[in-house]
């Protein structure tokens, strides 16, 4: 494999999951932010931010959906197309976003496309992760596939800075009544640029060394996702379990963090998005970390060090993130991350280990795409309710039960595993 192909399946397998962090984040900002009063009119705020998270974690839901479809053609016909088409669906749906209209203008018909349009996301989401993973993974070299499975968890901190970046920029350029007007389209416009850049470079990609081995030996099922519950259910279930660290993490430290710090604690929006930015950071270090060391000592120890890190991180929640002080916040958010770049990174090169070739697509898109339901789409709507009722100790125990179901998954395998 020369340098070029080789610097082209690395930025292939990160540029997708930029994107998709991207997308992602934008809109769970946007959804603390202003989805709420423009597309949820309520006459109490908490039941406008509610809502505006309930169609944040719609996305979750279409995700195993799109994972099954996806997986299904990415295991048949090849992992390069499929990753093209996971990320256009993806991607347009982003874009279509930014001329909805708002419910002052067309009534019910507004939360309603947006939800279908979330939908959409989540659909084209469910195949991007797995699809990008085994882009990375079934192209590495032997002994190094935990390093190149970190290209992928890199899109967290890559896209999750872009869209940051984004909204701190217009923070700064816009009057609050031009944001909330038509400034808050404007990140959702700018996907188009991500997506076409992802386009152009998985285009000129050829498929991955292990799908047509698999292909050649004619070791491909024709109905993947059966195979996989009636062969590789173990495995399937270890896999969703120890993803839901990662994502309660992912949310809790961000989305909610963001809405809390900026309503119930009063910090200014444009400093707390700058903390978050800082605080990302230590994400991608970990993700780093974590990945050159699994492929010394083996993923699962990682792993296990990150829902150490997640438990850690609700214990601390309440008198971190309750703090009067941004430093204290900054420093609950920056070990968070970095835990969660312990939880997270090591997935990339693991959950493939865990299929075959012939399912792994689908084994790997589904086990992750489900984890997100349990740890991801739940989490900021549980968080809200849980942070009126009983304050942010009680959120902190939702992280340390996140963390004891992530170890129950990885409790399912064989030590050997």
């Amino acid at each position: 494999m020369t340098p070029a192909s080789t610097r082209r399946i690395l930025l292939a397998s990160l540029i997708g999951t930029s994107v998709e962090f991207y997308d992602f984040y934008i809109y769970a900002t946007a959804a603390a932010l202003v989805f709420g009063p423009l597309f949820f009119p309520a006459s109490d705020p908490n039941v406008q931010t509610i809502a505006a998270y309930a169609s944040f974690g719609l996305a979750f839901f279409a995700r195993p959906l799109g994972a099954a479809l996806f997986g299904h053609f990415g295991d048949r016909l090849g992992r390069k197309s499929t990753l093209v088409a996971s990320l256009m669906l993806m991607g347009g749906s982003t874009v279509a976003i930014a001329f909805l209209p708002t419910y002052a203008q067309v009534g019910w018909v507004a939360p309603l496309l947006l939800c279908v349009l979330r939908f959409g996301q989540g659909l084209g989401l469910g195949g991007e992760w797995g699809g990008a993973s085994l882009l990375a993974v079934e192209n590495a070299p032997k002994g190094q596939e935990n390093r190149w499975g970190m290209f992928p968890p890199l899109g967290a901190p890559v896209g999750f800075i872009a869209a940051n970046g984004f909204f701190l920029l217009l923070g700064a350029t816009l009057t609050p009544g031009q944001f909330t007007a038509w400034g808050w389209r404007l990140p959702f416009l700018a996907s188009a640029v991500l997506v076409l850049l992802g386009l152009w470079v998985r285009l000129k990609l050829s498929e991955t060394p292990a799908f047509r081995e698999a292909a050649a030996h004619h070791a491909i099922p024709p109905v993947p996702i059966a195979e996989l519950f009636r062969h590789h259910l173990r495995p399937t279930l270890a896999g969703t379990g120890a993803v839901i660290a990662c994502f309660a993490l992912f949310y809790l430290t961000t989305a909610f963090a963001l809405s809390y710090g900026t309503t119930t604690l009063g910090h200014g929006r444009q400093a707390f998005l700058g903390v978050e930015i800082a605080a990302i950071l230590f994400l991608a270090l970990g993700v780093i970390v974590s990945c050159t060391l699994a492929d010394r000592v083996g993923a699962r120890p990682m792993l296990r060090w990150g829902f150490v890190g997640c438990a850690l991180s609700g214990l601390l929640m309440a008198p971190m993130l309750g703090a009067a002080s941004l430093w204290i916040v900054f420093a609950w958010l920056a070990l968070s991350l970095f835990a969660m770049g312990f939880a997270y990174g090591p997935l990339g090169g693991w959950l493939p280990s865990l299929f075959d070739a012939g399912v792994r697509y689908t084994g790997v898109s589904i086990a992750f795409n489900l984890g997100g339901i349990l740890g991801g789409a739940l989490a900021p709507i549980a968080a809200q309710k849980l942070a009126q009722t009983g304050g942010l100790p009680l959120v902190g125990l939702y992280l340390v039960g996140a963390a004891l179901l992530s170890f129950g998954g990885l409790a399912l395998l064989k030590p050997a595993r």
